[in-house]
């Protein structure tokens, strides 16, 4: 059974949070508009959501292998060919995430750090809110 990847992070345009229901087997979210309830399936927001985030990776994955290699301290060419390869089958990623869903404790994680996703009542993503790093003030 497929599940719903951003569960508990998907809020509407007034900033109500979406639960989530299943409509036969696929997990959808619930937009409350004025007492009607649309269910959004979960898929199309999150792969809108999946495709927003893995957007910076296409055409990058040369540097972004390498980087992650040396950051792992495995810098050898088939650390780097497998990390590579993970880097170029995010849509693959994305349908084992469907199945598996992302843990809860990372959704907690997300959500205590600002992490949202704003849809419409036609399940557009509107917004994605990431945390936002700031770096510490200069000392002087």
């Amino acid at each position: 059974m497929k599940r719903a990847l951003f569960e508990g992070l998907v809020f509407d345009t007034l900033d109500q949070p979406l639960s989530v229901t299943w409509v036969g087997n696929d997990p959808s979210y619930v937009l409350d508009d004025d007492g009607f309830l649309r269910h959004i399936p979960a898929e199309e927001v999150d792969r809108q959501v999946w495709d927003a985030l893995t957007a910076g990776i296409s055409g990058n994955e040369d540097f972004l292998s390498e980087q992650t290699a040396k950051m792992l301290g495995q810098e050898d060419i088939f650390s780097i060919a497998v990390i590579r390869q993970q880097l170029e089958n995010s849509q693959g990623q994305f349908e084992q995430l469907r199945d598996t869903g992302l843990p809860q404790d990372m959704r907690n994680y997300l959500g205590m750090t600002g992490f949202r996703i704003v849809v419409d009542y036609h399940g557009d993503v509107i917004e994605i809110k990431q945390p936002a790093i700031t770096p510490p003030e200069d000392e002087e």
